[in-house]
């Protein structure tokens, strides 16, 4: 880059690191933001700031809360029958957007995750565990490993129906595909 020019430098850095985001969309990102829209650049700085201190993961299913308890979570209208178990996240956001499911949620992000899904299923006697990992073998090996730990549980395990392409994840799957998948969701 061009000398004497650290704080450009270090921001166009900074938006490259966000992924998905490339050299040139930091240095336009950069220059938006410093020098074409300063006051958009402070809100969203402040913006950055608030999110960071007031989000936070939902204590029950792992989402994303400004609360300890997340409102889906918090929601007696929602048919806790019904626990689709997500990677991210940002898969709930995805499927909410969809419309196309009202039962809860559950992220798992590791192997101690069984212990407080089985908590989950039992606090709100659910009936059927959905599985939406994006198609893989990894997903698969999971999804066994989840359905042997909790077989003592009267629980059905059911997958999102494949149309969903391997290697993709929800975020980046059209609202069509993934309603049907949810729809056509099959038994294990």
């Amino acid at each position: 880059m061009v000398k004497n020019l650290d704080q450009f430098d270090n921001l166009v850095e900074a938006f490259g690191k966000i992924p998905g985001v490339g050299k040139k969309s930091a240095i336009k990102y950069a220059y938006y933001i410093a020098l074409q829209d300063p006051f958009f650049g402070l809100n969203l700085a402040h913006t950055i700031e608030n999110s960071i201190h007031n989000l936070k993961h939902c204590v029950i299913c792992g989402g994303i809360s400004q609360n300890e308890i997340c409102d889906i979570c918090a929601n007696s209208s929602r048919d806790s029958s019904l626990i689709c178990v997500v990677e991210s996240p940002k898969d709930i956001l995805t499927i909410e957007d969809s419309h196309s499911f009202d039962g809860l949620y559950f992220v798992f992000s590791d192997i101690q995750s069984v212990e407080k899904l089985k908590d989950m299923i039992i606090k709100f006697s659910s009936k059927e565990l959905i599985f939406a990992f994006s198609p893989s073998i990894n997903s698969d090996g999971i999804m066994l490993y989840i359905e042997d730990q909790l077989k003592d549980i009267n629980i059905n395990f059911t997958k999102i129906a494949q149309g969903i392409p391997t290697g993709v994840s929800l975020e980046n799957v059209d609202m069509l595909s993934l309603t049907k998948a949810i729809k056509d969701r099959k038994e294990l």
